[in-house]
């Protein structure tokens, strides 16, 4: 089914199919989608479909797109189904499938508006954002009042939003531990659409938090430290970078009133150690990745309390660092689902059993 074909490992909680998934079969990139059709016995008819039931505007959905096992269709087929609009903020987009699905819906009449990141990335962004600008997207530098802009989101017909912790760059895409979301929350994503159009050009704003949003710099430190505080059987955690003081010590609290502490990070030439030692000395479960040219934890995921009913998770762009949480534009979501949820635990409980004791 064309369902399938979209969200290849299912929906997470939440019931509702997005508006978009009810279009005709959809070819891209040389991938070709089309109904199946069930085979119905030979003397009888068959029997009507159903129509789906429309959405509400209680209907909220979350799927979860897992790298590098998922692949990205599921990603080019939510820019490809847009009718109306794409918004999208990206630290460093090099793919060109999606650089040519944009320009296609641009040409196609569509309103498409991309930020890249300059600070740190606008030699890597630059042919993306000539490409772009010489096929009519309206792409813009990000602000450079934020130290970098490490956001990645993919909002379309302002109705739906794909939150990632990765970057949109194929020659990482087979080897990183990376998650997105997607969700169709309301609230969210009109508070993501008012920042992005803020952003767009380099207003100053607080952005709302809509229901479940963790912005950098406006909120990301206290929203991960409430989440780690709020914990009270175990913390799960998958992180590229670690030296933020705050979070550290909100982990050692942590341990220290009993909750499980399990982590798996990357740790390139040791550069997280000290922390690292503090940690396992408390009674952290530790797993660490070390080489940028294997299998990378990009990952910047927090499952708290998982299998009670208080369990939360965290996804997003977020690093543990001072610069990350306080100086760059950021944006994850605190949220609870139980699917996905189950989705990041398998993820990374596989991640701490291949990575390496620390």
């Amino acid at each position: 089914m064309l369902l399938d074909a979209f969200f290849p490992l299912g929906f997470c909680a939440g019931t509702t199919i997005f508006p978009f998934l009810l279009q005709a079969p959809l070819r891209i990139t040389g991938l070709t989608m089309e109904d199946s059709h069930s085979s119905h016995h030979p003397h009888k008819p068959p029997a009507p479909p159903t129509p789906p039931s429309p959405p509400t505007p209680h209907d909220t959905t979350y799927t979860l797109v897992t790298e590098p096992d998922d692949g990205l269709t599921t990603i080019y087929n939510l820019i490809a189904l847009a009718q109306k609009s794409i918004d999208m903020t990206m630290y460093e987009l090099t793919d060109v499938t999606v650089t040519d699905a944009l320009a296609k819906a641009a040409a196609n009449g569509l309103t498409v508006r991309v930020i890249l990141d300059q600070n740190s990335e606008k030699t890597a962004n630059t042919p993306a954002y000539n490409y772009l600008e010489q096929n009519k997207v309206a792409v813009h530098w990000a602000n450079p009042a934020y130290a970098v802009t490490h956001q990645k989101t993919i909002t379309v017909d302002q109705a739906t939003s794909a939150i990632l912790t990765l970057n949109l760059t194929p020659n990482y895409y087979a080897t990183s531990r990376d998650f997105a979301v997607i969700t169709n929350n309301a609230a969210d994503v009109a508070a993501i659409e008012t920042t992005f159009s803020a952003d767009f050009t380099d207003a100053a704003i607080t952005p709302p938090m809509g229901d479940n949003l963790v912005w950098s710099p406006t909120n990301s430190l206290s929203s991960l430290e409430a989440l780690i505080n709020g914990a009270t059987q175990s913390l799960l955690i998958a992180q590229e970078e670690f030296s933020e003081s705050t979070i550290e010590s909100a982990l050692l609290a942590a341990l220290k009133r009993g909750v499980s502490v399990t982590l798996v990070q990357e740790d390139i030439e040791s550069k997280y150690t000290a922390t690292l030692n503090a940690l396992k000395s408390a009674g952290a479960k530790i797993a660490v990745y070390t080489s940028n040219k294997g299998y990378y934890i990009h990952a910047k995921a927090v499952l708290a309390d998982y299998g009670t009913a208080g369990a939360e998770l965290f996804l997003g762009s977020e690093n543990f660092t001072t610069a990350s949480l306080t100086e760059n534009r950021e944006l994850g979501l605190i949220f609870s689902d139980a699917a996905c949820m189950t989705g990041v635990y398998t993820a990374i409980t596989k991640d701490f059993t291949n990575g390496t004791p620390f």
